[in-house]
């Protein structure tokens, strides 16, 4: 993609405080979006937009908790109040709390979970693609996981959630591919971000198994998703919908 991919976008990434979401906000807005960054972390969140402007960018911060909709409905409508409409979402907000197999699992983690992954990704979809109706088209790309095209054993909720979420992107894709909208849902390996780091630091060997499981032998970077989103958001992709890109070094190969 050339440095204007998205010159005159405006975009929207959710859980852009830190990781994957910063990383895409941050190459949106090198490609001459126009970028709104949405998270629960202020602080976070303001410091990806203080990042943005550093480099020359624009971009302005939106606290919103995806799991409410009046937060959601608030948030979409907010980004077009400021930039006009909305043109690319990419809905990266997600939790991974669980560590249980599946009968050693609690109400209190399922409902955190699933409020979140899916609920969140649902309502985030919800208003972006009225919004995107009345524009006449757009791009969501949805952040799944591995963990939703294969199982994830100790992670029984957490991969549920993703299967969920991507089945409601091949739902709303087939639903609105002639409203002029492409939804997709980009499945991340294990990726190194400053939670990952601070796990491996906790149980070193930990890296060595993660290693092991991934064919090309390492972690993904949060700047490998990033890159993969924008793609699937940009005009290359423009006969892309309802697909789910595995970004995980061939862990789902074997």
């Amino acid at each position: 993609m050339t440095g204007n991919t998205f010159a005159g976008k405006s975009v929207l990434v959710t859980g852009a405080a830190s990781g994957i979401g910063r990383a895409a906000a941050l190459s949106f807005a090198a490609q001459g979006a126009r970028v709104a960054v949405s998270d629960v972390d202020t602080t976070g969140g303001e410091q990806t937009v203080a990042m943005i402007a550093e480099a020359g960018g624009e971009a302005v911060f939106i606290q919103a908790d995806v799991s409410q909709s009046a937060q959601v409905q608030a948030l979409v409508e907010a980004v077009v109040a400021r930039f006009g409409r909305l043109d690319c979402a990419f809905n990266n907000a997600g939790i991974e709390i669980e560590h249980k197999p599946l009968a050693e699992s609690d109400e209190q983690t399922f409902d955190r979970i699933m409020n979140v992954n899916v609920k969140g990704v649902w309502l985030c979809m919800k208003h972006e693609i009225a919004q995107m109706l009345k524009q006449g088209g757009g791009t969501i790309v949805n952040t799944a996981s591995v963990a939703g095209l294969v199982g994830a054993p100790t992670q029984p909720i957490y991969a549920g959630s993703k299967h969920a979420v991507v089945g409601m992107t091949k739902t709303a894709a087939a639903e609105y591919g002639r409203a002029g909208i492409r939804i997709n849902a980009v499945c991340p390996g294990v990726i190194r971000t400053p939670m990952m780091d601070q796990a491996i630091q906790r149980e070193p060997r930990r890296q060595k198994m993660i290693e092991k499981i991934h064919p090309i032998g390492r972690l993904g970077e949060a700047q490998e998703i990033a890159n993969a989103a924008l793609w699937l958001c940009s005009d290359s992709a423009s006969f892309v919908t309802g697909h789910q890109l595995a970004v995980d070094g061939g862990l789902t190969a074997i």
